[in-house]
């Protein structure tokens, strides 16, 4: 059984990748970056914080955005969003951001 490809092939050919990776500088230098990957004490110390995380596993959330709650809709609301396809609930939330920004201004 021939499996499916699991990426996407590449718009470049392999000439074209050989060849940007020959022009590329041997050391990077950008001042505005701490992280200096030509420093082999900077990679260790950058790789000493990290932590494995398995497929799958989401990281810690930087700042939470939403806050979860328990509400009651009615039928009529919940079926419209509901028919307009994957990605309703998201939609719901834009439309009642949209209310509070047009009544916070009023």
């Amino acid at each position: 059984m021939k499996r499916a490809p699991t990426s996407k092939p590449s718009a470049f050919s392999k000439e074209q990748i050989a060849a940007a990776i020959a022009a590329a500088p041997e050391k990077v230098k950008d001042a505005e970056c701490p992280y200096d990957p030509n420093d082999a004490d900077a990679v260790a110390a950058y790789w000493a914080k990290g932590k494995v995380r398995l497929p799958g596993q989401r990281g810690v959330q930087r700042l939470p955005t939403k806050v979860a709650v328990t509400i009651r809709y009615s039928a009529e609301v919940v079926e419209y969003f509901k028919s307009t396809g994957e990605g309703w609930q998201t939609r719901m939330n834009d439309a009642l951001r949209e209310y509070v920004k047009r009544h916070r201004a009023a």
